[in-house]
């Protein structure tokens, strides 16, 4: 344990295992944050959920952070509610039991584009009367434009970019395009108007305890941080729950196939005879097997559940070819001096096997258990891409199954495909670099490499 101890010291002396643990690290922080911040209910609620929960985002918009490397500036989806505090709400009670509600919204529009559709989604609160609303539009360059006067429900929508009669108003420009027109611009080819926007929400209430809120949502062509997909939904959200996943899939599946495959190999070789000879048949049976096709049969015809899959990869994994090079260093050890005289002065077999066998072995197993981590994460990222990853979790091969499935990179939408593969791959390379610093360390024919 002394000489174990001394050798992991050695890791600050690669420069490789240094950045190999600081990336681990920060995906673990990842992994913790998704944890506390977004519960699984809540992950698979939002995962789910489809346009009924993402109505503000845009489909298949890139993220906002394109702009940092466009000159042309691209619009960011922008929501508002007053129900939140984003808006300015003033009420002036009227006369008898009618008063009047404002709603005061302001924003600044610095873009050199128009957005894609601009929608009010009305949340009222009344018992007969329904309250009455106009809508008015307020440009940088003073000018009020009127963009609908209606009677409201206890629920309403509505869609100022479907408003023919908005259109019309606006000399036939589509309403997103012709709120934000600079009216001194070709018609033919307009251009946003910059500067500080408003919109001014007039309602009209007939009951005391009557009252109006509204969210104002200005779909852009970029959303959030990781954008969204063809089901409005945040990618964030599968980016950020993919990284524990992974990780607790890749961790477990290593560490059950490494350390079952050890104890086995070692007690094929202490009880030798028909012991090691049925691991040895079971074993040259299952390198024959076709592992992949195996685990797609599973998730095609009994179940796609994580677990089922983390126990069928972790079941074919253990009599691999780990089992015969366990076995050449178990017999190896096994004919050592320091054996004989433990058996000379009676230990049993199990003390013998957990005391004096594998903690030998262990500086191999370490390596080895850290570089298959990869692997396995790749293993669960691909069943999913091939749509055979658990139906409910967010990860990142569902995002690119998804992402394929919808002709992500024929419409050019890269990003769709290239975040959750970049996360793959500095998994990857993060654990392979340690693996082969540890590697280098508890070996020493490697150290001068």
């Amino acid at each position: 344990m002394k000489s174990f101890l001394n050798s992991l010291k050695e890791i600050g002396r690669y420069p490789s295992a240094i950045a190999g643990l600081v990336i681990i690290g920060i995906l673990v922080l990842i992994s913790i944050y998704a944890l506390v911040t977004i519960p699984y209910d809540e992950a698979v609620r939002l995962w789910r959920g489809g346009e009924d929960i993402w109505y503000a985002n845009p489909k298949v918009a890139p993220p906002a952070w394109f702009n940092f490397f466009s000159r042309k500036k691209q619009p960011v989806t922008l929501t508002l509610s007053s129900e939140r505090g984003e808006a300015e709400k003033t009420s002036n009670i009227g006369s008898g039991e009618t008063h009047d509600i404002t709603i005061l919204y302001t924003f600044d529009y610095e873009y050199d584009d128009f957005p894609t559709e601009i929608t009010f989604f009305f949340n009222n609160k009344f018992n007969a009367k329904q309250p009455f609303v106009a809508i008015r539009w307020i440009t940088p360059d003073g000018r009020e434009l009127r963009v609908a006067d209606f009677g409201l429900n206890a629920r309403q929508t509505y869609r100022a970019s479907q408003d023919e009669k908005l259109k019309r108003r606006l000399g036939g420009l589509a309403p997103e395009v012709g709120l934000f027109a600079d009216p001194n611009s070709d018609p033919a080819k307009p251009v946003p108007l910059k500067g500080t926007y408003q919109i001014r929400i007039e309602g009209v209430v007939f009951e005391p305890q009557a009252d109006i809120n509204a969210e104002f949502v200005m779909q852009g062509k970029l959303a959030g941080w990781a954008g969204t997909d063809h089901q409005r939904r945040d990618l964030m959200i599968p980016l950020l729950w993919g990284t524990p996943v992974a990780l607790a899939f890749g961790l477990v599946a290593s560490l059950g196939t490494g350390l079952l495959t050890m104890f086995i190999a070692a007690f094929g070789v202490w009880y030798a005879g028909w012991v090691d000879e049925l691991i040895q048949r079971i074993t040259e049976i299952n390198l024959v097997l076709p592992f992949l096709s195996i685990l797609i049969m599973v998730g095609t015809f009994y179940s796609r559940s994580i677990w089922t899959i983390l126990g069928v990869t972790i079941l074919l994994s253990i009599f691999t070819g780990g089992i015969k090079s366990y076995r050449a260093i178990f017999m190896q050890i096994k004919e050592t001096t320091y054996i004989e005289a433990a058996r000379a002065y009676g230990a049993s077999d199990m003390r013998i096997i957990f005391l004096y066998l594998i903690p030998r072995i262990i500086p191999v197993l370490i390596p080895g258990l850290i570089s298959g981590i990869p692997s396995f994460v790749f293993l669960e990222a691909s069943l999913a891409v091939l749509g055979l990853g658990d139906p409910v979790l967010p990860t990142w091969g569902k995002i690119i199954n998804n992402a394929f499935a919808n002709g992500a990179l024929y419409n050019g939408q890269y990003y769709w495909v290239l975040e959750p593969a970049a996360l793959l791959m500095i998994t990857g390379f993060a654990f392979a670099m340690l693996g082969f610093s540890l590697d280098r360390i508890f070996n020493p024919r490697l150290r001068g490499l």
